[in-house]
């Protein structure tokens, strides 16, 4: 699959079939979170990955959001420990998301199916998943994603809404939202 097709067929996945998701698979998919960008290439995350049923069924249940069945999750979280000090701490955010960005995209190119189920700001989904992996104060899980093949198939994006790209010349208005 190109890089187009990838980007388009992208789409989030929430059945999947109970085929495992091979080692070397996963190792590939955490190989293209780490190429993320980051800031001042603090490269602020932990990677929780988690096959057996012992795990997911309670992450499963971590939020409504979270109430999906696959074989594999990875828990995105955040290492304070590595984040830029003072008024930059929560650039860790924007770091995972990209990390997290990859892997879904990473996903699609393999032939696998995803879905970003947010935990941060949600403050009793973070607790119950930094009680189920056991994790120290100063990591904070930021995202959980179910992957594994798809069971249902979903249309690829149709591309680009031009109503939401504004062009900035000089003595052009700004346009408002209607």
């Amino acid at each position: 699959m190109d890089f187009h097709e990838t980007i388009l067929n992208r789409r989030s996945i929430r059945r999947f079939t109970d085929s495992p998701v091979p080692e070397a698979t996963i190792l590939k998919l955490l190989e293209y979170a780490s190429a993320a960008p980051s800031a001042c290439n603090r490269k602020p995350w932990e990677f929780y990955v988690v096959t057996e049923e012992k795990f997911l069924s309670p992450l499963r249940k971590a939020s409504r959001f979270t109430n999906y069945i696959s074989p594999l999750n990875i828990v995105v979280c955040g290492n304070t420990r590595r984040s830029l000090p003072l008024q930059l701490s929560s650039y860790w955010i924007q770091d995972c998301s990209a990390a997290i960005e990859n892997i879904l995209l990473g996903a699609t190119s393999l032939g696998l199916g995803a879905v970003w189920c947010g935990l941060l700001p949600q403050v009793r989904p973070q607790d119950r998943v930094r009680k189920i992996l056991s994790l120290p104060e100063h990591i904070i899980p930021l995202a959980l994603i179910h992957i594994g093949t798809p069971s249902e198939a979903r249309p690829p994006h149709e591309g680009l809404d031009m109503k939401r790209v504004h062009f900035v010349k000089e003595g052009a208005p700004v346009e408002e939202d209607e």
